[in-house]
């Protein structure tokens, strides 16, 4: 039985600091990503992490590169989502996925795509205030 439950969310006002946490079980999983939904909004990705033969590859979205983390800790089997600078845009929901297999050929599309996913954590929700 695959579980991912995420946790770290929270109120905070502009320009501060979340870290999200993400615990596994039953399996590590080569490719982790956190995604994000905001009311009336579809669900996009944030940022993904991958582990394969080629090593460890991160990825983000160009609305976050700079200011959000992603990382992992495979003997804990938890993804983390180090978030700072926070906008009032970056409200959401927060979910935290995994795919399986080997990431051969993933790309950053690929890593930031929903669809690409086939577990999906409840979510943690974010708020930021200006």
């Amino acid at each position: 039985q695959v579980q991912l439950v995420e946790s770290g969310g929270g109120s905070v006002q502009a320009g501060g600091s979340l870290k999200l946490s993400c615990v596994a079980s039953g399996y590590t999983y080569s490719t982790m990503g956190w995604f994000r939904q905001a009311p009336g909004k579809e669900r996009e990705g944030v940022a993904a992490i991958s582990t394969g033969a080629g090593g460890r590859s991160t990825y983000y979205a160009d609305s976050v590169k700079g200011r959000f983390t992603i990382s992992r800790d495979n003997a804990k089997n938890t993804v983390y989502l180090q978030m700072n600078s926070l906008k009032p845009e970056d409200t959401a929901m927060y979910y935290c996925a995994a795919k399986r297999g080997a990431p051969f050929g993933l790309t950053a599309i690929r890593a930031l795509n929903v669809n690409e996913y086939n577990y999906w954590g409840q979510g943690t929700q974010v708020t930021v205030s200006s």
